[in-house]
Parts: C-alpha cells; structure tokens; sequence
C-alpha cells in the first residue's frame, strides 16, 4: 500500500513538473538559400541541454521556467546567440532564427541579439534572403491580428484585398489571375469555377503560415498571374492542446428584421444539406402530355412537385458560429506521431432590402445620349447561409522522413430569397412582381497524402511527394421563379414575359492530382547551390446537368392566384381532364445544359538557384505544362453535337528567371520575369445557359475560348529595418494575349454575359509597400505599427475587330472610338492599410484595417449596351482582442466591419450620359464578439 501511495506521489510530482515548465520551439531557416536548416544545433547554454533540428528545420526543447540564452549553429555558418528568451509555466515560446554563411568557413563568428515575442521578423528575413518575391503571414502575425480565419488575418498582408470577406485578390487582379492552395497543392473551393478557394474556412489556430507569391518560379503551377496563396497547416502542437471558440454577429440592418423572407424547407437545412424535400421528382426530359391530349397523367407529374413557390415574412436572427480544435503529439520508439483536428460550425443570415439590379441600352438615335430602361428592378433579398467544415491531421516523423495525412469535409447549404418590384420597357411599360426561391447545397471532401525524405545527415539530396483527392458538388435544388405582370390591381402571368419555372443544377467534379519534387543542394562557383527539378499532374472531371420545367395555364384557373405564387400548384387551380383549365408543369429540359468535360495537365520543371557573385543570386527555371480540355455535349439546335472532343490541346513552356542583387546587408534590387497562363473553366468552355433568376442574367459557356498567356515582369527596391520594418517600391508590367474577359452576349441580349478573347492588353504598375513601428517618432507609440501597401496600375485592353466595328456601329455623335480601353477585371488603383496596437504584456491587441479597389471595368458593353463598372467600396474594418486569465488563455474579440457604413455599386456607363444604375445592395455594418478559450 505505501509503494502504491509512493509511486502515485512521484507520478503526481513528475507531472506537475511537466505541466510547470514551458517548452522552447521554432525553425532554423537557411539565410543562404530560401530553405529551412535541418541537423542544425541547438544549444541552452550553461545548462548542457540541446538539440538538433530535423529535416524541416523545426526544434523543441522544454525548460523550467526562467531566462535563458540559446546558440544556434551549423558547419560553415555563422552562429547566432539569442538572449532573454523568457520561459513561462505551461506555455511555448517561438524563436525562428535564419543562419547565414559565415565569410571564413574556418572562423566562428557569433551575432547575438534579442529574442523577439512574434517571428514576422524572422519572416522578414526570409524575404530580404530568397530570390523569388513573396510576402508571408506567420503563425504569430496571424495571432496578432486577433482573427478568427485566415481571410480575416490575410488582409494585413501588403497587396491583398478581400471580395466578399473571402476571396483573395492580388494586385487589383482578379480571381481569373489569383490562385490559392492548401500544402502547394490545388484544392476545390466551394465554388469550383473560381481559381481561389474561399479562406474563411480555415481556422487560424491550425495554420503555419500563409505565403503570397508574388512572383513565379518554375517550381510553382504556372495558372496565376497576380498571386499565389499558399496555406501551410501544422504538423501539431508541442503539447496537448484544445480550442474552444464561440461568436455572434449583428448587423442592425438585416438582423431582427421582419421584412425577412423564410422558406420553411427542409429538415436538415441547419446541417447544410437538403433531406430530400427539394429533390426532382423526374429525370431528364421527361415527357409531359399536353392538356389537349386530356392525359391524366399531365395532372399526376404537376402533384409531385413541391406547391411552395414563394417564402413568407418572418423575422431574422443574428450570425454565429462555434468552433473546437485540438492538436498534440506522442513519441512512438524514437519517432513522433502527432495529430491536429478542427469541427466549425457557421450560421449566417443576410438581408437586402434595396437590392437593385437594372437593364439600360442605348437609344437606336445616334444624338441621343441618355441610356433607355429596359428592365428595372428592386426589392428584397434574403439570404440563410450554413457553412460546416472539419479538417484532420496526422503527421509521422522520423529522424529522416515525415508522413502527413490531411483529410478535410467542408458541407454548405444556402438559401435565398427574393422579391421584387420591376418595370419592364421591351414594347410598353409594364409593372411586374417577381418572386424566387433558391437553394444550393454544396460539399468538398478532399484527401491530401504526402511526403518528405532526407535519406541521411549528410544526404544533399531531398525528395517529397503529394497525393492529392478530391470529390466536390454544387447543387442548385428548386430554384422557383414567379414574374405577375400587374395591371390595374389584376396580376397576370403573361408567358411571352416569362413563365413560372423550376429549375434543377447538379454539377459534380473529381480532381485528383500528385506531385514529385527534388531538392539537390551542392556548390556551384565555390558557393551553396541547389538544383530542384520534378514533376506534377492534374486531373479534373465535371458532369453537369440542368433539368427545367415551366408552369404553364390553360383555359382559366378555377380559384385565381392574386398575385400568390403559393397558389399556382393547389386545389382547383390544378388542370385536370374534368375542369374547364389550370396549371401544369412541363419539362422543358435542353441538351445544352448536360454536358461532361475533363482536363489534364502534366508539367515537368527544373530550376537552380545559385550566386552569380558575392551580391547577386539568381533562380532559373524552366517549367512545362501539356494541358488538355475534352467536352461531350451538344447545343440546343443539335448542328454541334461532341463525343469526347478535345477542345484545347495545348504544350507551353513556362521560362521564368528572378534576380536579387544585396546592395548591402538591408537593402535589395530585384528583377524577376516569368510566363504565366490563365485557362478558362468548366462552365466557361461550354454550350451552357445558366440562369440566375435573382439578378435576371443568364450566363452562356463559349467553346471557342482560348487560353490567356502572360508575360509578367518586376523591378523591386526594398529596404528593410533592424526592427521588422519594410519599404519597398516595386514597378510591374504585364502583358496580355487573349484575356479572357466577361462580356455582353449580344445586342439583343443585354441580360445575357458570356466569357470571351477579347484582343490584346498590357498592364503596368507602380506599387509601394510601407510597414513600421512607430516608435521611432517617439517612444510613446513603440507598440503602434503602420503596414501600408499603394498600388496605381494602368491597364490597356486592345480590342478584337468584332468588339471595335460594334462600338463604332452605336458611336453617340462626337464621340471617339478609341480600339483601347481598360482591361476588365482589373482594378486601377488598390490601397490596402492597417494600424495596429500591440501589447503583448497586457495580451491586447488592436488594429484598423483600410482598404480600397478603384472603379473596375466589370461587364463589357457590346454595341448598344454599356459598359458596366463597379464604384469603389471602401472598406473600414476594426478588430480588437484581450487576452485574460492566469496564463492568457482565454480571448475576447470585437469587430466592426464596414464602419463607413458604404454600398455596393455598379453602374452604366456612356458617353455624355450620367451614369445609371446597374446593380447595388448596402452590407451595412456589422458588429461581432467572439470568445476563445485554450487548454
């Protein structure tokens, strides 16, 4: 019994040991080349303790509490001491160090300095070393920034803006020219059409870091033009760690409103996936009888569909969201097995209730000026958006290799709704009431194995490789349009307006994709080098469906409608063979809205990365892409009818070549050129017609679409201070063959877009980034830091033949066709600010976060349509968060998003027009508080 007893007293003093002392951990990065330093040492002096690092660079070592001072050296480089690094009970402390190589390889040279509390300093360093131009987000920038997601930490790095709080933009490009990636590998969003995924599903506490190229290398997929983001998650924590994190968000102009328009649906709508309510009762082109065949079974296919046509009144609730996650590792023999995990939960509500979206066209008389209504409308817009995601990590390593397991499930279910008021101009004024139902469900199940080796200590040579699955579906389930025209306090359905319609959209896509990557270090003119070569594979398949049915009316319904959608499908307003008439559904499927198509890419590269003299490096690379696009579909009128035809078939070679000259230890010149290419989509390289009865447009697929290519060049200036701080001057230029742009389907169909080549265009830049502490005004503002990033781009689009002869077709009189214009898409201005408030001791932190696009070109105009562009929004965001208890484990943030309270806008315009309306909607300001708590 004592033994017992003796045995349970030691086991509780060697854990309360354990849970009292802190642990030390960080990367040692190569300063002489854009790597991390592995078997590096790493030393606690005048204790006896130290380790190594491993193949990634990473160390850990746990210590009593107290001040210690660490050495960190490698053959042939310089070694580094850092002092005052402060140990806590319980808690980690992050020291990243860059080694870099010392003059005499026989000398020891030791630089000592302070450790620092966050590693953007080290990041920094990072940048000033590498050759290849990138701006990166560490995992104590982003905890310094309070957010919750990384699309809200993103926003601080210098030219990156956010559209829609979720989708990154670099330099004013937009998502056409902006890729993101999760471990350097291609990941669906949501979305699959856009080339981003949406970054508010990843929690910040499982991130590494976030890199944002700037710049290509060979290494790198060549689809992105603007920026590359990349998403680095951990491989796990250096203890047992788990996240508890709750929030709310209220916008006092959508929430608590009683003009919200509720769909009841389904029963499983708050998990973000439809039970089968809105399923369609059919399959493709199914056969209707018509009433004047007296079929009984017209009657029969119209009862299986759902009667709700419309939703109702009710009162909307605030947003919130609730989120855990845990990480933590085990020793296995002498190998390390760890693990990271993350559930979220998100509930949205958003409601417009000056939701506009306008038609206008130029008059047929060349001095008339002012643009002529087509359609005008404006009502409410209501939206319920469910968003879950869970992410899961397990990373083995050994003294040489390491094995990572990624799998991640994100499932999202939106609905929306809408009504409103229109005023149609095509041969009379008429007054209309549309209503429309919507509901999308969408999921990602994605899989990520991979690998990295290092073969031995002593092993130059470093090998990794990915795996990567995915499987992602967006379905459109029961989008319900109703448009009465009405008429003297009588609401008619006339069809030649627009019928009732239901529509189903099921669109399912596999990408599955691998890559093999070398790193060879040696010497090369008496100094480090490294040679990386490898390859890469894309596959991705898409099926696509549309199946419609309209309601159509013959003879006289028995009961009416008065304006009620909800009464189209009921009682005696059902055709039946005994009544005198009614309403029944019809399939009105087309075989342009089914179609299949997969692409493949298979790229090879190789590049190397060496000194050219003592200030000057260099990487050049050289990277191929055989890319391919097959397509099985036919058009409507059936004269275009492809059996797995391959539609682009395309071998490029992507040169790129990137410079740094040091014109001293902080300052550097750097040259970079690199081609790059944009492909169309899916749904872009298609015979598709895709309606959004929301907004009234209908967008039409372009088989004829060609590769964009790009030539993008960079000159750099930067200059980098002892304290973290930054300025840069950078001067960009990129030249375009075929862009891709969004254009007016027709002159005869203003309400239709479609995606074309639309000529040639070049773009040029002059950016200026700006980051400092400003406690070099005064001592008082040691913890305020400035990060500024001004960028004023010119972009020239040359039109295509087509495009000119129509604008000098509806030329208004004194008016000069020029066969340039701005490039759509592209922002011409961007200016992207932040002041933030860091004090680490009291564990508060603050920030205002600015940031602006100029007026974009958005739709181009096609003979008597108009351009459309967007307005400027401006965009003031607050975040603050305090940290509190025993060991600042528990968090409040509060946020104010939107604080100028700015609208979204688009407009026409023309010339000596005023500008008109094109679409506009008012987010509002939204104030959240979240709650955080780690153990």
């Amino acid at each position: 019994m004592k033994n017992q007893l003796l045995t349970i007293l030691l086991v509780f003093i060697s854990l309360t040991t354990w849970a009292q002392n802190g642990i030390v951990t960080g990367v040692v990065n190569d300063g002489e080349l854009n790597d991390v330093l592995p078997f590096a040492d790493v030393v606690v002096k005048g204790t006896g303790k130290g380790v190594t690092t491993d193949f990634d660079g990473k160390y850990s070592i746990e210590l009593e509490p107290g001040t210690y001072t660490l050495l960190f050296s490698f053959v042939g480089y310089q070694t580094k001491e850092i002092t005052d690094v402060k140990v806590e009970a319980n808690k980690d402390v992050i020291v990243d160090v860059v080694l870099n190589v010392a003059e005499g390889q026989l000398d020891e040279i030791i630089i000592t300095t302070t450790a620092r509390r966050n590693t953007e300093s080290s990041v920094l360093n990072l940048q000033k070393k590498s050759v290849n131009l990138f701006d990166g987000l560490s995992l104590e920038g982003v905890k310094k920034t309070g957010a919750s997601n990384i699309a809200s930490a993103v926003k601080s790095v210098p030219g990156v803006s956010l559209q829609g709080g979720k989708f990154v933009y670099v330099r004013g490009l937009g998502d056409r020219y902006t890729k993101s990636t999760l471990n350097g590998m291609d990941i669906p969003g949501l979305n699959p059409d856009r080339n981003t995924v949406q970054l508010d599903i990843f929690p910040t506490n499982l991130i590494e870091n976030v890199i944002v190229y700037k710049a290509l290398t060979a290494d790198l997929p060549a689809d992105f033009t603007g920026g590359a983001v990349d998403i680095v998650t951990k491989d796990f924590s250096s203890r047992e760690e788990y996240n508890f994190s709750f929030g709310s968000a209220y916008n006092p102009s959508m929430h608590f409103n009683g003009d919200f328009i509720q769909e009841d649906g389904s029963g499983t709508d708050f998990l973000g996936f439809d039970d089968g309510l809105r399923s369609d009762p059919f399959s493709l082109g199914v056969n209707t009888p018509q009433p004047n065949q007296n079929d009984p079974r017209t009657t029969d296919i119209t009862r299986e569909f759902n009667p709700t046509m419309a939703g109702e009144e009710s009162m909307s609730f605030m947003n919130f969201n609730i989120g855990f996650s845990t990480s933590n590792q085990f020793n296995v023999g002498d190998n390390k097995l760890g693990y990271n995990a993350s559930l979220a939960y998100r509930s949205e509500v958003t409601h417009y209730n000056d939701f506009t979206q306008n038609f206008l066209f130029k008059p047929q008389e060349l001095d008339d000026f002012e643009l002529i209504p087509n359609r005008l409308q404006e009502g409410r817009l209501s939206k319920q958006n469910t968003l879950i995601s869970g992410l899961a990590g397990l990373t083995y390593k050994t003294d040489y290799s390491k094995y990572k397991l990624i799998f991640m499930r994100i499932q999202n279910g939106e609905k929306r709704a809408g009504e409103f008021d229109q005023e149609s101009f095509i041969t009379n004024a008429a007054t209309f009431v549309s209503e429309n139902l919507e509901y999308t469900e969408s999921s990602i199940s994605n899989v990520l194995l991979s690998g990295e080796h290092s073969f031995s200590q002593e092993s130059n040579l470093l090998m990794d490789w990915k795996v990567n699955a995915a499987l992602s579906s967006v379905d459109d389930k029961d989008v319900r349009s109703t448009l009465f025209e009405v008429d003297d306090g009588q609401f008619i359905i006339r069809p030649s307006i627009g019928e009732p319609r239901r529509i189903w959209r099921d669109l399912d896509e596999t990408n599955f994709s691998s890559k093999l990557n070398f790193d060879y270090n040696h010497n090369l003119f008496n100094n480090a080098a490294k040679l990386k070569f490898g390859g890469a594979q894309v596959y991705k398949q898409r099926d696509f469906t549309i199946n419609q049915y309209v309601i159509r009316i013959d003879g006289t319904p028995a009961e009416g409608f008065n304006g009620d959608p909800n009464r189209l499908l009921i009682g005696g307003n059902l055709w039946t063979p005994n009544n005198s008439g009614g309403t029944y559904v019809f399939n009105t499927f087309e075989p342009a809205n089914l179609f299949e198509s997969y692409s493949s890419v298979y790229a090879a590269y190789a590049s190397e990365e060496f000194k050219i003299s003592e200030k000057l490096k260099s990487i050049l690379g050289l990277r191929f892409e055989k890319y391919d696009l097959f397509y099985t579909g036919q058009n409507t009128i059936g004269d275009i009818n492809l059996d797995n035809e391959n539609i682009l078939d395309e071998a490029d070679f992507f040169p790129s070549a990137n410079l740094i000259y040091a014109l001293n230890d902080n300052t550097n010149l750097r040259l970079s050129y690199a081609r790059s290419t944009a492909r169309p989509s899916f749904k872009e390289a298609s015979i598709a017609q895709i309606f959004d009865p929301i907004t009234n447009i209908t967008f039409n697929g372009n088989l004829d679409l060609k590769p964009t290519y790009v030539n993008n060049f960079d000159i750099r200036y930067e200059l980098f201070g002892d304290d973290g701080g930054l300025l840069a001057f950078s001067v960009f230029y990129k030249d375009f063959k075929d862009p891709i742009e969004l254009a007016i389907f027709g002159i005869e169909a203003i309400n239709d877009v479609q995606p074309r080549n639309l000529g040639e265009a070049q773009v040029f830049g002059v950016e200026v980034e700006f980051r400092k502490n400003l406690g070099f005004i005064s001592s008082s503002l040691e913890k305020l830091s400035l990060n500024t990033n001004v960028s004023i781009i010119q972009s020239e689009q040359q039109m295509n033949e087509a495009e000119f002869e129509a604008r000098q077709m509806s030329a208004r009189v004194g008016e000069n066709i020029d066969n340039k214009r701005q490039l759509q898409g592209q922002s011409p201005y961007l200016v992207n600010a932040g002041l933030t408030y860091d004090d680490a001791d009291k564990g508060l932190q603050a920030g205002f976060y600015y940031n602006v696009q100029g007026e974009t070109l958005q739709i181009v105009g096609i003979g008597q349509v108009a351009d459309v562009y967007s307005d400027p929004f401006h965009s003031l965001n607050f975040n603050a968060s305090k940290k509190f208890g025993e060991d600042q484990n528990q968090t409040f943030t509060l946020g104010v998003d939107n604080l100028l309270n700015d609208e979204v806008q688009s407009f026409y315009q023309s010339f000596n027009a005023e500008d008109a309306l094109f679409s506009n909607y008012s987010p509002g300001i939204e104030i959240s508080l979240k709650y955080s708590y780690t153990f």
